[in-house]
């Protein structure tokens, strides 16, 4: 494919430290670099990588089982709308892409929770001021696509499928659509072909090579809100719930004024609902504020149009085989998208690729291993709380209990920012840790109210009620007395 845009290859050897990343400078159409990188997978995280290592000088090709999705009618794969928050915002600023994408998402400051009775309550994500973003995923994906092929030193390869390769020369084998083969060998091999990962298969044969996935009960099935009078139909800077405890529907704003509805539901409540009247039902049961929203007609339609889809979670160790390859993103660490981390953890991946990279001065036989040793704890964890927050969502939610605890957090927040997930880069393990001990100084700090109210209580109810001692016997007696007259 031919290259475009800027020209970044470096001159006579030299890098150029620009915005936290380091810029290839411009040459006479040579690389001073002769290593290959192949990222397999041109999706988001691929995409992504593909640029980090074109800006440090690497021969970059991409390789994507899929056509083009930029020249595709029809895009095949996941379309679940993103939230974009500070981990994806911060590997998008280190390529220079930050404020591209920035401008193409929307604002949502707080969780509106729907009820069942349609009364509308919101939750804030962080402090006045903080916000996620929804973005769409097909635009990130293609605008990435094209910042990663302006880079003259990378080239992208649409239509090529993964076959085989050896772990020990770094030799691949891809498959094209007309039968015939072609073969790449790569110094560092970089898999980012997502939770079904053709390359990690390899990683299967090893000795020691820890693998699981979990697929839960539950699947999402996509529908669309149009604008009203040409104007979102409900407010546009939230993400909106209607928690309905063994399942939910959220919503997610774009920038045409529509919002993208997704319903998870377990499999067998799905399979149960056979017909368009049974579908307006059902919503008319549950959703019933969403109905006149989406459309009755729409409803009916959407609902079939596409069967429902499962959701994955997986995890394995380690992430590298000698110095020869690399998984990231969902390739590494698929997890289910209830904590808005699925992407902004695949992004981080290539951040701390990156950073690891300096600290070892580019020697994959160190960086490959401190990678695997840095990031699996923390992938592990987002993939626990992910399955944790799904719960969270669809039923905590709806306790005041969990609103009250909400409004503290968010005191402890304040205080200590470092607690939070969504807004600083703390690493994920660490911020479990203090979400425990943070639980701990909660649940405390309310046993020692709940105490000193019970003993305030029993002062006050000593000292204000009259003394039963100060009471002569005789009047006791005949109190007792009338009470057994009365009976």
């Amino acid at each position: 494919m031919q290259t475009r845009g800027r020209s970044r290859v470096p001159q006579c050897g030299a890098i150029q430290q620009a915005g936290g990343g380091r810029v290839a400078m411009e040459s006479a159409g040579t690389s001073s670099r002769d290593q290959v990188v192949a990222v397999v997978g041109g999706g988001l995280v691929g995409a992504l990588n593909a640029c980090f290592f074109a800006r440090r000088g690497f021969q970059v090709k991409v390789f994507e089982s899929r056509e083009d999705i930029r020249n595709a009618e029809i895009v095949r794969g996941r379309s679940i709308n993103l939230a974009l928050s500070h981990r994806g915002r911060q590997a998008l600023s280190r390529v220079g892409m930050e404020e591209k994408i920035v401008s193409k998402g929307i604002p949502m400051h707080a969780r509106m929770i729907h009820s069942l009775s349609g009364k509308q309550s919101p939750i804030p994500y962080g402090k006045k001021g903080q916000y996620i973003l929804s973005v769409d995923r097909a635009n990130l994906n293609k605008a990435l696509l094209t910042e990663a092929e302006s880079y003259p030193n990378a080239k992208i390869n649409f239509d090529h499928k993964l076959e085989d390769w050896s772990t020990d020369t770094g030799l691949m084998t891809f498959l094209r659509p007309d039968g015939s083969k072609e073969s790449l060998k790569a110094d560092l091999i970089v898999g980012c072909d997502g939770a079904f990962s053709t390359l990690r298969k390899q990683f299967l044969r090893l000795s020691r090579f820890n693998y699981s996935q979990t697929y839960i009960p539950h699947g999402y099935l996509e529908l669309t809100m149009p604008p009203l009078a040409g104007e979102f139909a409900m407010k546009p800077n939230f993400l909106h719930i209607w928690p309905r405890n063994t399942f939910m529907m959220i919503a997610l704003p774009n920038l045409d004024k529509t919002f993208t509805c997704t319903l998870f539901m377990p499999f067998d409540v799905f399979e149960k609902i056979t017909s368009g009247d049974q579908v307006i039902d059902f919503f008319q049961t549950y959703f019933p504020d969403a109905i006149p929203l989406i459309g009755v007609d729409a409803l009916k339609r959407d609902y079939f149009r596409l069967p429902a889809q499962a959701m994955v979670s997986v995890k394995c160790s380690p992430y590298h085989i000698n110095d020869k390859c690399v998984l990231m993103g969902d390739a590494a660490h698929a997890v289910v998208p209830f904590y808005g981390q699925g992407m902004n953890a695949g992004f981080e991946d290539c951040i701390v690729f990156d950073e690891i990279m300096d600290q070892y001065n580019e020697d994959f036989s160190a960086v490959l291993p401190e990678y695997t040793r840095v990031r699996v704890p923390d992938d592990h964890t987002i993939a626990d709380l992910a399955m944790y927050n799904y719960v969270e969502m669809r039923a905590h939610v709806n306790s005041k209990w969990f609103r009250f605890r909400k409004n503290l957090d968010n005191i402890l927040h304040f205080l200590l920012p470092k607690t939070i997930v969504t807004f600083t880069r703390i690493r994920y393990h660490e911020a479990l840790q203090r979400w425990h001990w943070q639980n701990k100084v909660i649940n405390r700090g309310l046993l020692v109210c709940a105490a000193g109210t019970v003993l305030g209580g029993s002062y006050l109810l000593i000292n204000k009620t009259p003394k039963i001692s100060n009471i002569p016997m005789e009047k006791i007696w005949d109190r007792l007395l009338l009470l057994k007259v009365w009976q």
